[in-house]
């Protein structure tokens, strides 16, 4: 079997709003939690809790991705700057 090799270069990563987007996710999580919460009984009754606590989880590791995204944004901009390139 022969060993496959790539033909073209790899495009470049997208950078995009990603504080944004990461936030907006978390508040989406825990606005989903917030909603659920007048039911818990329903879905306790059903077998769904695992529903609400998925939320909750969601809005939890939201805010260790907005503390991830916000330092590694900070770094990168902080190298920039140390480089003098400009954006």
């Amino acid at each position: 079997m022969a060993k496959w090799t790539p033909t073209h270069e790899a495009p470049e990563p997208l950078e995009g709003p990603i504080v944004p987007t990461i936030v907006g996710g978390t508040v989406i999580w825990f606005v989903l939690f917030l909603v659920q919460l007048p039911f818990y009984g329903w879905f306790d009754d059903h077998g769904h809790l695992w529903w609400l606590w998925t939320c909750l989880a969601g809005a939890g590791l939201g805010l260790i991705g907005i503390w991830y995204v916000r330092r590694r944004d900070a770094a990168i901009k902080r190298a920039r700057a140390g480089a003098g390139v400009r954006q």
